[in-house]
């Protein structure tokens, strides 16, 4: 148990560092907190500072959440593995939703679901990636999308526990509701703008989107 309580303050921290804020400090000087959405997430990076930036930010979101549930999975005794790899991958994206580096002020956790997927198993992205894109370009709504996301990594963890619960633990099905939870939390703001037809839409192929 105590090594996953520090697997999870692990988590947590790395979950917590803001590549979005230090990649719009980098490349405009601004804080992404005054920008935008003041969201610290690769969408509103992109937004406010461009594509590299907002790339850049969207992968290391991904990558961190990803390196947090290996950490877990090398820390946790194995009796408790799969418990600890799942609840790192949460921890991940609430210390990127709510960072102690930045007075919890963070992102709304996209990318850090898809990499904490990928950390639990990596395959995970060669699905969840693909659709996640279609809906993106299909309906124009990054929050959407971001949302469809958990959606979809808990629909893709709990059939392989049904049809192949030998190699694939339903421990996991636990880290796509919560993923769910905390993302749905984060985007109350945008699902109300889209129930009132005033959410913007994202064209990835724009350079900056202010």
């Amino acid at each position: 148990m105590v090594w996953l309580i520090l697997a999870l303050i692990c988590a947590y921290l790395l979950g917590s560092i803001p590549f979005g804020f230090l990649m719009v400090r980098k490349f405009t000087g601004e804080d992404v907190r005054q920008m935008g959405s003041g969201r610290t997430g690769g969408t509103n990076t992109w937004r406010v500072a461009g594509r590299l930036p907002g790339v850049l930010t969207t992968l290391l979101d991904g990558t961190k959440a990803a390196v947090a549930v290996w950490v877990a999975q090398a820390m946790v005794p194995a009796d408790l593995r799969y418990w600890g790899m799942a609840l790192a991958g949460v921890f991940a994206i609430l210390g990127h939703n709510y960072p102690i580096f930045l007075r919890f002020k963070g992102g709304a956790g996209g990318a850090s679901c898809v990499g904490g997927a990928v950390g639990l198993w990596w395959p995970s992205i060669l699905i969840v990636l693909p659709i996640a894109l279609v809906i993106w370009w299909g309906i124009g709504y990054a929050s959407l999308a971001t949302l469809s996301v958990a959606v979809i990594i808990t629909a893709l963890f709990a059939v392989r526990a049904f049809f192949w619960s030998a190699v694939a633990p339903w421990e996991f099905i636990f880290y796509g509701v919560g993923a769910f939870v905390l993302l749905a939390w984060a985007l109350r703001p945008n699902l109300r703008r889209l129930i009132r037809g005033e959410e913007r839409r994202f064209n990835p192929l724009a350079k900056r989107q202010v």
